[in-house]
């Protein structure tokens, strides 16, 4: 840590709480940080008179056997509870802290934590590693580890990234029905084949009637990007395989190709209903009928992000523009409003304005470590557990 952040991190503990100190540890941008830090350090004597503390960095190792509840474990350790508010919200994403621990199991915990000559702890330290032993199912364990690209965050023991992504998907339950990308208009298809013994598509128009105005008329692939063909179930809902083309019909019968047009989110299949989640923080910025997309919610995220939910059956109470939602917040229930072939949720993700695959942006994609950055990453958790077992032998030891 640079003398100056050190400085800064030294006055906002003598002024804020744990806490507080934690949220803006986690929320500050790198701006944000910098005002408040000269802010703090004021004239260049206050930086020269902290320097007099002298602070120095260690590392602090603790195990314990967790006797009533993984609070009263945190408290018998030592670790200050803002330290341990990021391994917390890992630990988290993969063990139920309420239910899952109990009395007999161990926890390990490996931390940084800066401190003047004297002896007092300055800011509010950070876990480098730290290990779950439970009953149930084994250790978990999660290890701080920075990648070539100077990503720097914790991570499971299988490469995993720890650290949820800023996006989550809106159901609970996934189910795509159509990807992103070209597809065959799903009111453009011929009626299911007698065969099949399928009713015609939910919500369809008749044949006879106009498309409802503005929707994208589609045109013939030429750009060589992907087309998404029917599903099983999209096959059910109407839609015909292979673009218009019957696979067991001879060539020369098959019909012309259907029109493609752009399908700028995904298909999230569901019983109508179904509660629909934010997915992330922001501020609602749309929630009315909105033509093709039927019930129609738009959520910005604050910097470059937006999510759009369409085809909603109504939306939560409260949800209206200006409101602001979190994570995960309920922000209305699948439907089949609009131009809909039956009850899904229309999702999309705009990056600048921009619609983008769901699917595969990184900010709904959770990280995974993979080959030079796994090899280093499996050296530092031997070399963690190898240090671990050096500092039993010596407490055992009684040196």
């Amino acid at each position: 840590m640079k003398k100056a952040s050190l400085a800064a991190a030294f006055a906002a503990s003598l002024c804020l709480n744990p806490l507080s100190l934690s949220l803006a540890n986690e929320g500050a941008s790198a701006d944000e940080a910098r005002v408040a830090e000269e802010q703090l350090l004021g004239m260049a004597d206050e930086e020269a008179r902290f320097l007099g503390y002298q602070p120095f960095t260690r590392e602090i190792a603790s195990s314990v056997v967790i006797k009533t509840s993984l609070d009263q474990a945190l408290a018998d350790l030592g670790v200050p509870a803002a330290t341990m508010l990021e391994a917390l919200r890992a630990f988290a994403a993969t063990v139920n802290l309420q239910r899952d621990i109990k009395p007999g199991d161990r926890l390990h915990v490996r931390y940084e934590q800066a401190f003047t000559a004297e002896g007092a702890p300055i800011d509010v330290g950070r876990v480098l590693w730290a290990e779950l032993t439970l009953a149930s199912r084994g250790p978990v364990a999660i290890h701080r580890f920075r990648t070539r690209e100077k990503v720097e965050r914790l991570w499971f023991t299988n490469g995993l990234s720890a650290v949820p992504p800023s996006l989550r998907l809106p159901l609970n339950s996934i189910s795509v029905s159509s990807g992103f990308g070209l597809r065959a208009d799903p009111f453009d298809q011929p009626p299911p084949l007698a065969a099949t013994g399928k009713s015609a598509p939910m919500g369809g128009p008749m044949r006879s009637k106009p498309l409802p105005p503005g929707l994208p008329t589609g045109g013939t692939s030429g750009n060589g990007g992907s087309v998404n063909m029917a599903t099983p179930l999209g096959a059910s809902l109407g839609l015909a395989p292979y673009a218009g083309f019957d696979r067991a019909a001879p060539q020369a019968k098959a019909g012309p190709r259907a029109a493609l047009f752009m399908h700028e989110g995904m298909d999230l299949v569901a019983p109508a209903g179904t509660p629909v989640y934010a997915a992330a923080d922001g501020v609602v910025v749309g929630a009315a009928p909105n033509g093709r997309y039927g019930n129609w919610i738009r959520i910005e995220h604050g910097g470059k992000l937006a999510t759009v939910y369409g085809h909603l059956m109504a939306f939560a109470p409260g949800i209206e523009p200006g409101e602001s939602v979190v994570r995960g917040e309920l922000i209305g229930f699948v439907g089949s409003t609009g131009r809909s072939t039956g009850a899904h949720l229309h999702f999309e993700v705009l990056d600048n304005g921009k619609p983008v695959n769901p699917i595969n942006h990184p900010e709904i994609k959770a990280l995974q470590l993979r080959g030079l950055d796994m090899d280093r990453f499996r050296k530092q958790i031997a070399r963690s557990l190898e240090e671990r077992t050096r500092e039993n032998k010596v407490a055992s030891a009684g040196l």
